[in-house]
């Protein structure tokens, strides 16, 4: 569990950001009341989806969704982010926990294809090397390629690529 904070305006907009002229199915882990997903439709990004398991946070996200003319555009799943298939997306954002971070870096690793792109805000991931970064402080976001990721896995065989 991650308890729900907000994402800042300046928080969304880093994030997408470093999604810019992607395209692909774009996911949200953690989706919260949903504004990361909204801007992601907004911007282009087809399907945008979030999954989040607090069923008032996914009214919330289904109310901002109708308030921003993207009610029936956008989806919003109750669903365990441990327990979906992620092999078919190519834009994934999470702005989680850094005690989830190690094993969610294990799962993403595992089921996401070269092309795909993850976007981390509040906490990196710590052993993995970033295709770019973005903001500073609480606002700063850090962008994922897995091509990348997984050649500096292999690169470094104890696991940490820095």
């Amino acid at each position: 569990q991650v308890p729900y904070q907000p994402s800042s305006p300046r928080q969304v907009a880093n994030a997408l950001a470093l999604l810019r002229e992607r395209s692909g199915k774009t996911v949200d882990l953690g989706s919260g009341d949903g504004r990361l997903v909204v801007e992601a439709y907004k911007q282009g990004l087809r399907p945008a989806l979030g999954y989040e398991l607090n069923p008032w946070l996914l009214w919330l996200s289904s109310y901002r969704a109708w308030q921003a003319g993207c009610h029936g555009k956008v989806s919003f799943l109750k669903k365990d982010l441990w327990k979906v298939n992620l092999s078919d997306c190519y834009n994934v954002i999470v702005f989680l926990a850094p005690s989830v971070n190690p094993p969610l870096a294990a799962k993403l690793l595992a089921e996401l294809p070269d092309e795909a792109r993850v976007v981390a805000g509040r906490f990196p991931f710590p052993s993995w090397p970033p295709s770019s970064t973005l903001g500073q402080g609480l606002e700063q976001v850090w962008a994922y390629d897995m091509k990348e990721v997984r050649r500096a896995a292999q690169n470094h065989p104890g696991g940490t690529p820095c």
